[in-house]
């Protein structure tokens, strides 16, 4: 099975090794995303909505050059700074995900790698094979009739 490490340019990812996004098979795993924008700042600093919809817009990118989609999404993480704004984030989630409905998890870490950041987001995807079935489901999942 083949393996694509997606990248997305920042400098870190060579010095602590990892990738934003590596798809193996029809598996597609998206690294812990923050709200960092092109420029590399941060969106939306001070916003918990704001910058979950950044995040999510970072993740659609990720999936993009992966060959996937958000629709293909069926697991988030969420760790947020502070759980009191959970509707706040939960609220962006669900302008994107709402009609996936993901299984997901949020909850509540001391802080994250920079202080403004106050949201970060991993996903899990699987990408269809061509009949529907997921390609790891094997022959065994497609009974013919």
């Amino acid at each position: 099975m083949s393996r694509q490490n997606i990248s997305s340019g920042v400098q870190w990812e060579p010095i602590v090794g990892y990738s934003r996004a590596v798809r193996v098979g029809n598996m597609v795993t998206v690294s812990g995303t923050t709200a960092t924008g092109a420029d590399g700042k941060i969106v939306g600093t001070g916003d918990v909505h704001a910058q979950t919809v950044q995040v999510i817009k970072n993740i659609e990118a990720a999936l993009v050059k992966a060959g996937a989609a958000l629709t293909d999404v069926v697991r988030t993480r969420i760790f947020v700074t502070n759980i009191a704004e959970w509707e706040k984030v939960g609220r962006a989630h669900g302008e994107f995900f709402g009609t996936i409905r993901p299984a997901t998890s949020m909850v509540e870490v001391s802080k994250l790698i920079s202080p403004e950041m106050l949201v970060e987001i991993e996903a899990d995807a699987v990408v269809e094979g061509k009949d529907g079935f997921p390609n790891w489901c094997g022959p065994a999942s497609q009974v013919s009739s």
